[in-house]
């Protein structure tokens, strides 16, 4: 089992999802931007490292949003979702093909990743409970 983080960033209301390159795994869907737990990494470590390298952005990162266990064949997915503050950076695409800032009602209107479908959920209900 794979452990990997996803960043729940808001700003001015909205969440921001990426769209995955195509020839990747579940390209062309949207994702929670996020990345792979390195060993002696904390899970805060990795959402703050992910948007760096995919976006070259930087957060705060705050407190666990939800989570999700996702199998499909030799994918095997332990997901942590958390949220995010921005503070500064470009958003420059480099593991993604797009960006989309969204509404937290039209999430679930998204051709997301099986992976993300349930982290949306709960994004939703994180972000209505705040």
């Amino acid at each position: 089992m794979q452990r990997v983080t996803a960043a729940l960033l808001v700003r001015d209301g909205k969440v921001l999802i990426a769209r995955r390159k195509p020839g990747k795994h579940m390209g062309r869907k949207w994702e929670f931007p996020g990345g792979k737990i390195h060993p002696g990494e904390s899970p805060e470590e990795c959402v703050a490292r992910g948007l760096a390298e995919e976006l070259d952005s930087q957060a705060r990162i705050g407190e666990l949003a939800g989570s999700a266990r996702y199998t499909n064949g030799p994918v095997d997915l332990d997901i942590l979702l958390y949220r995010a503050e921005y503070l500064a950076g470009s958003f420059t695409l480099r593991d993604h093909e797009a960006l989309a800032w969204v509404q937290p009602q039209e999430l679930l209107s998204y051709d997301l990743a099986d992976s993300d479908r349930e982290l949306a959920r709960q994004a939703l209900s994180a972000l209505r409970d705040s």
